[in-house]
């Protein structure tokens, strides 16, 4: 009869995955969760190798058909591996965040993850004029399922919903920040604070709530350890107002009539003179403020303020002058947001058209 030592029981802490580990919140939620204990394993999922010490990377794209075999051992997977660049064809876009969650959640259900973590936005709560200020977590989710960033996210809520039916027996958490700042952020929102002069709709008092990529970290490093179900949203305490973010910005503003905006940003898009929709603009323009209450009572606090968050987004955008989205010269946008919205627009989208016609 052989003798020796029992062979112990495998842990119960679980082995956590985090794609888009390489950059961004995906590399700060890796590190972080390395760092913790009641944590057995990191997979950090990436198309290229990140520098996050202490996990164990896989290299794979997240679309590829035979992710389930990367993920045999994981018992959570994080999705962080979204795109938002203004810039990105929103095809491309779609293509990268739609299928790289539908196929994220296909291979966690074959290889037995028992929870997948999707990180959309709160911008599925839509932005209007009548909101409520803050929204609750549990608000309708009224945005436009339209070719923007928040149509991308809508569908990877759709997906969320359906999964545990798909697939039974797993559970799907959906975590929604609000705009997020910090380094190596660009997104539509980011841009709007690059123009000379700040955009307002007549009529409307838009509340800005920021999260900043630090917290987005720690939020789901509560959620993961914590357990907690969805949905959850990210982000500093409160809202700022018009003058706050004026007396941050040091920008001022002007303000045009709604239907004058969001017509001319339409027309525009359409040319392909400007990169997002007019469903875009909408979220500078009108309040989406979320209440955090889940993370707020599982003891989650946000390190980073509003102020800070705008004052982070600020240092990232120096240097950069982008009129509707779209970045042009300063020179161009400088003249051109003087003029006012529409002129700004026309502006920049004649400036574009002379850039291409100089190209051919």
């Amino acid at each position: 009869m052989a003798t020796g030592k029992v062979r112990p029981r495998r842990s119960k802490a679980p082995v956590v995955a985090v794609t888009g580990a390489a950059s961004g919140t995906g590399r700060l939620l890796a590190a972080r969760l390395a760092g913790r204990e009641e944590i057995r394993k990191v997979v950090a999922i990436d198309a290229h190798r990140g520098d996050v010490p202490g996990v164990t990377w896989r290299v794979v794209d997240i679309r590829d058909p035979l992710l389930s075999n990367r993920l045999s051992d994981v018992d959570v997977i994080v999705n962080l591996d979204v795109e938002h660049s203004p810039d990105v064809d929103s095809r491309d876009r779609r293509t990268h965040n739609v299928r790289g969650a539908q196929t994220v959640v296909t291979a966690a259900a074959a290889a037995r993850v028992r929870r997948v973590v999707l990180v959309t936005s709160a911008m599925v709560y839509g932005a209007g004029p009548g909101n409520e200020v803050p929204l609750s977590e549990d608000a309708p989710l009224l945005a436009e399922a339209d070719a923007s960033l928040a149509g991308d996210h809508l569908e990877m809520e759709e997906l969320a919903a359906t999964a545990p039916v798909t697939h039974p027996g797993l559970g799907v958490t959906v975590v929604r920040p609000a705009a997020l700042a910090g380094p190596g952020v660009d997104t539509a929102v980011t841009r709007h604070f690059e123009a000379p002069r700040l955009l307002t709709v007549k009529g409307s008092t838009p509340g800005w709530q920021f999260c900043h990529i630090e917290d987005l970290a720690a939020a789901l490093e509560v959620v993961v350890t914590g357990e907690l179900t969805g949905p959850v949203a990210v982000g500093s305490e409160g809202w700022l107002g018009p003058d706050e973010v004026t007396e941050v910005t040091g920008k001022r503003t002007f303000e045009l009539p709604a239907a004058l905006t969001f017509g001319t940003a339409q027309r525009l898009h359409r040319l392909g003179m400007t990169p997002v929709p007019a469903t875009d603009l909408h979220y500078v323009a009108y309040p989406w403020v979320v209440d955090c209450a889940r993370l707020r009572a599982a003891g989650w606090k946000p390190l980073h303020d509003n102020a800070s968050a705008l004052r982070a987004i600020m240092e990232e955008t120096t240097g950069h002058h982008a009129v509707v989205g779209r970045r042009v010269g300063g020179k161009e946008a400088t003249v051109a947001t003087a003029a006012g919205a529409t002129v700004a627009a026309l502006g920049a989208a004649a400036a574009i058209h002379r850039a291409r016609k100089r190209r051919r």
